[in-house]
């Protein structure tokens, strides 16, 4: 991908940042030849795969932290590990272009071992780096409040959803719901992140349609959703996503439109809040309406056929 070099050099800024002992020391790999004084750290990049059409790409990101024997060894370590586990896990970067990516802790990627060149130890974690693909995300974006709002960017806003085609109204329903439960500050998207996503925000996906008769005249359309609750921290998401689900279960219906007294129901809100905020989404969401049949226009009667009795 074009963005790998962004986000190398963004990552390796972020680790500098955090192991102060790294710093103008997280390296890329070096050749065989080549010995490493520690401590430092060196980070590779293996495979990529599209991830969904939402999240876009994973790419694998490997970081090997090296310490002396003499200079707390396989501890010293540990200790760095831990560091950027907690430190790194579900946490958004930005390049310098304006772009966002999320790291995604994925364990352990060897053993222990010894750095036979320059007699370091060190053991490899792995992080997926999540990139969304930078696709139109304009039109993704429903509403970008906060506090620090200019009235020219409120202006650009507008004229980009102005220019968005015409919307599923029940997602705008959604949209409009979700908007007036958090207020300023939030940022709510549709169909898949874009490139230069913030948080806090959500995102809201169709993930499925049915429908089934409700007598002659009418069906009932069904619409199943996901919702990804994307704060600032674990908890906020947490949080949120739970007052989310319990206020839809308590709305019960969603105005289409007031003035002509349309409503979707809601059928059934759940969430599950050890889910991957960015990834799987917390929410899981079911919105329904009846709807009247378009009957064809047709006789009551089509023939009419004549027997004449014939008297004896």
């Amino acid at each position: 991908m074009s963005r790998i070099p962004k986000i190398r050099a963004t990552l390796k800024a972020k680790l500098a940042e955090l192991i102060p002992a790294w710093q103008g020391k997280v390296l890329d790999i070096l050749p065989l030849t080549a010995a490493l004084a520690g401590p430092c750290a060196v980070i590779t990049f293996a495979e990529e795969v599209q991830k969904s059409s939402w999240a876009g790409y994973r790419r694998i990101v490997k970081i090997w932290p090296y310490a002396a024997p003499t200079a707390g060894g396989m501890e010293q370590v540990e200790a760095w590990c831990d560091v950027l586990i907690r430190k790194l896990h579900q946490t958004r970067l930005v390049d310098d272009t304006g772009a966002a990516f999320t790291c995604v802790y994925l364990g352990a990627a060897d053993s222990d071992h010894l750095d036979l060149a320059g007699a370091l130890l060190t053991r490899p974690i792995r992080f997926g780096v999540y990139v969304p693909e930078p696709t139109d995300e304009e039109d993704r974006v429903i509403a970008a409040e906060s506090n620090t709002t200019t009235v020219t960017e409120t202006a650009t806003a507008t004229s980009l959803i102005e220019q968005i085609e015409p919307t599923d109204p029940w997602l705008d329903a959604l949209n409009r719901w979700t908007s007036e439960q958090l207020g300023t500050g939030w940022t709510l998207y549709n169909d898949a992140w874009p490139s230069g996503y913030v948080a806090p925000s959500i995102l809201w996906r169709l993930t499925g349609v049915s429908s089934t008769a409700a007598g002659t005249s009418a069906f009932e359309l069904r619409k199943q959703w996901v919702g990804h609750v994307y704060g600032t921290s674990e908890q906020q998401n947490k949080r949120i996503a739970g007052e989310l689900v319990e206020r839809l279960n308590a709305v019960v219906k969603l105005p289409l439109n007031k003035e002509e007294r349309r409503y979707v129901t809601v059928g059934e809100a759940s969430a599950d809040l050890q889910a991957d905020a960015f990834l799987n989404g917390q929410i899981r969401l079911t919105l329904f309406r009846r709807t009247s049949r378009d009957l064809p226009n047709a006789p009551l009667i089509r023939e009419v056929h004549q027997n004449p009795v014939l008297d004896e």
